[in-house]
């Protein structure tokens, strides 16, 4: 019964957040800074997963190929596969979830509890709109950009690991990596990525501002942003992929 009640929360939440909107010169330099605190601050950390995440992928593809009559150039291709259509959608997607979710659960949890939002709506502003609307958007708009990075970057990781170890020279780990490209995979990756992005800053937002009680409260929240949102991630995951893939 808890299950409905918060999911029927969580939409009503929704309709608050995209009716009754502010002025849109309100949203713009609040999506901009969104952008810098929520998207661009992930830079380093997407950059640093995703060059060892590449490596790893590479190093089992070339343990699971393991076979003579198998050319080389398939561990660049299936390297390649694997980061477009999962690992850096999907557990970047995660990883974000945890960087991001928190933040956006606590920092709005901490204004319901020290009373700031109840301070906004006295003053007759839509607190949800403004809040979380530039939020959702930035997220939404910075996080392919950063899903785009984490496969270049994956790519060259998992170039330098089959240098490094010799199982797969660059010759062929190039030809892999361009043999019988699909483009549409990579729109497909970004548009989980899109999609993603919505669930984590909604979720997690949602948690944040219904916040109630103090600081101990406040942990709870983001603890269960997160959580909440990892395990919507995945089931989305699937359903994606058996209505694009399948």
């Amino acid at each position: 019964m808890e299950f409905f009640v918060t999911t029927g929360r969580y939409i009503l939440f929704l309709k608050n957040v995209f009716f009754r909107l502010e002025s849109r010169r309100v949203y713009f330099p609040k999506i901009i800074q969104e952008i810098h605190e929520l998207g661009m601050s992930s830079i380093g950390f997407v950059s640093f997963i995703s060059i060892f995440v590449g490596a790893v992928v590479t190093l089992q593809v070339a343990y699971n190929l393991e076979n003579p009559l198998l050319p080389t150039y398939l561990i660049g291709l299936s390297s390649r596969d694997s980061l477009v259509l999962e690992f850096s959608p999907t557990m970047i997607s995660l990883v974000l979830a945890g960087k991001i979710g928190s933040n956006i659960a606590s920092s709005l949890g901490t204004m319901r509890v020290t009373e700031q939002i109840d301070a906004l709506e006295v003053m007759g502003i839509n607190s949800a709109s403004y809040l979380v609307l530039p939020k959702i958007i930035a997220v939404m708009f910075i996080n392919p950009f950063l899903i785009i990075l984490s496969i270049a970057l994956g790519l060259v990781g998992g170039w330098l690991a089959g240098n490094i170890t010799g199982i797969c020279p660059t010759e062929d780990f190039l030809v892999g990596v361009q043999y019988e490209f699909i483009p549409f995979n990579l729109a497909y990756s970004l548009l989980k990525t899109i999609i993603f992005g919505f669930i984590i800053t909604s979720v997690c937002a949602f948690f944040g501002y219904t916040t109630k009680g103090g600081a101990l409260e406040v942990g709870q929240s983001s603890t269960k942003g997160v959580v909440y949102t990892s395990i919507l991630i995945i089931i989305f995951n699937y359903f994606i992929t058996s209505l694009l893939l399948s």
